[in-house]
């Protein structure tokens, strides 16, 4: 979907398990995991939350996926705005997600989480999506070349 708008693979980068930050009235600003597909970012939310109750009132949100690695120089950012919609739990995205950010053993995941995909009443744990389809979607790729006399390798004390 946004292959050949931007300076860099979109897809590829919001494939990446980052940390998004997503703001609603207030305002109001938490980190969240995201799923991007179908052209539009994911995020799990529940009774646990206010984030329901915060959309419901004033469902336009903005939400920002960055990175910034000194190391390398790399910065990247997409930026998105539109009207997050409350949708219900899907657990075959549920677990998509999920292992993007716990890997593939769910044996090794949080109860909390795998109560999610397994709740015996359907309801999940009252699981459900914010979901946000970018009425605006702006990438930006602010990357520099880090000379190797000012990586932060380079100018901490050595051990000898």
């Amino acid at each position: 979907m946004t292959s050949g708008q931007f300076d860099f693979d979109v897809d590829a980068f919001l494939a990446e398990p980052l940390t998004a930050r997503l703001a609603t009235d207030g305002p109001t600003v938490r980190p969240v995991w995201f799923l991007w597909e179908e052209g539009a970012f994911w995020v799990m939310t529940g009774p646990w939350a206010r984030l329901p109750e915060r959309v419901a009132k004033d469902p336009e949100v903005a939400l920002v996926v960055d990175e910034c690695d000194l190391a390398t120089g790399r910065i990247r950012q997409v930026t998105a705005r539109g009207r997050g919609e409350l949708v219900p739990f899907d657990v075959a995205r549920g677990r998509r997600k999920l292992t993007r950010y716990l890997g593939p053993d769910e044996s090794l995941w949080d109860a909390r989480f795998v109560g999610y995909l397994y709740d015996d009443t359907g309801e999940y744990g009252g699981a459900m999506w914010l979901r946000l389809v970018p009425a605006s979607l702006s990438a930006k790729d602010l990357s520099y070349s880090v000379s190797p006399a000012a990586s932060p390798s380079a100018t901490s004390p050595s051990s000898s």
